[in-house]
């Protein structure tokens, strides 16, 4: 899938499958069939007309997740519904997410994840995919040579009350002892301040092979961490209230070196400008390879549900 032009996930339906069009009719037909190996074909899967609800899902999650991860050190916030079953990213429906690999800034990622549409927005709300592969080669040869050192993460978790998400929001734990565990395992720097804060640090690759297919794709979340794709008025109106050693989520270049502005920005113009968007319908199943695929979300009008669910 190096090639994203006329691509679109595969798609799965009564009709195509033979299936009863309930989520007990999907659950038999995922039993029959080999998941890993369609998804591993395809790169992502959307299985539509099945009626699957936010109760039913359950029912329909262990064929398709192996073994499904806690959010665990996530940057985003969420709200956890049931076991390992959040809500996607709960950000103002009036801006657009860009395209990313789900914790590509962490030591380990799901090689899977899953959506389940609740309810889509009145309007927008699509969920755009893009293959890390055509993402890269699309990107100015300057930005990827000079990503090629890697990428390095900053966070400040504040302890309870502050900007961002809290330490123990972010590890689901109030265990010190826990997430310093946690965060020496990942290889992650670490260090308490004042307030019962934490700061981390951690250097990724910019990119990264597919493990089966072994192509290079991109795969980390500079221009989410950087400021400047927030826009002027609010990198201004940010500056006024949080210093810069506070901000919740910061990144640079694996020496320390800024990363120009002008980059973040082609990264995710770039990115949003060639995904392929899937428009919601109530009781869709996507599921998607989070290293070969990036994802987002399109700005909405309206209520919107999405639930998200991921595994190894």
């Amino acid at each position: 899938m190096s090639v994203q032009q006329g691509w679109a996930p595969q798609r799965f339906t009564p009709e195509s499958t033979g299936a009863g069009a309930t989520a007990r009719g999907l659950t038999e037909y995922l039993d029959s069939v080999a998941v890993g190996e369609m998804l591993g074909r395809h790169q992502a899967l959307l299985f539509r007309g099945f009626d699957v609800t936010e109760a039913s899902l359950a029912d329909v999650m262990p064929a398709l997740l192996p073994e499904r991860l806690a959010y665990v050190h996530g940057n985003t916030p969420r709200t956890k519904v049931s076991d390992n079953v959040y809500t996607s990213t709960e950000y103002p429906p009036e801006y657009a997410i860009s395209m990313h690999s789900e914790l590509s800034y962490a030591h380990a990622w799901p090689s899977r994840l899953l959506f389940c549409c609740v309810q889509p927005a009145a309007t927008g709300g699509a969920t755009p995919l893009l293959d890390g592969a055509s993402w890269l080669a699309a990107l100015d040869e300057r930005i990827r040579a000079d990503f090629s050192g890697g990428v390095c993460y900053r966070q400040y978790l504040h302890g309870g009350r502050g900007f961002g998400k809290s330490w123990q929001a972010t590890f689901e734990t109030d265990d010190r002892a826990e997430v310093e565990k946690l965060l020496t395992e990942a290889g992650v720097s670490w260090e308490w301040t004042a307030g019962n804060a934490l700061r981390t640090r951690q250097v990724r690759p910019s990119t990264l092979r597919h493990s089966v297919t072994g192509e290079e794709v991109w795969f980390n979340q500079a221009d989410q961490w950087h400021p400047a794709t927030l826009g002027e008025e609010t990198m201004r109106e940010l500056a006024a209230i949080v210093p810069a050693d506070e901000l919740p989520q910061s990144v640079t270049f694996a020496d320390g070196s800024p990363i120009p502005d002008e980059y973040v920005l082609e990264i995710r113009e770039k990115g949003l400008a060639l995904a392929v968007d899937v428009d919601w319908r109530q009781g869709d199943v996507l599921v998607i390879d989070n290293v070969a695929v990036a994802h987002g979300r399109r700005a909405f009008a309206g209520s919107r549900r999405v639930l998200v669910a991921m595994s190894h």
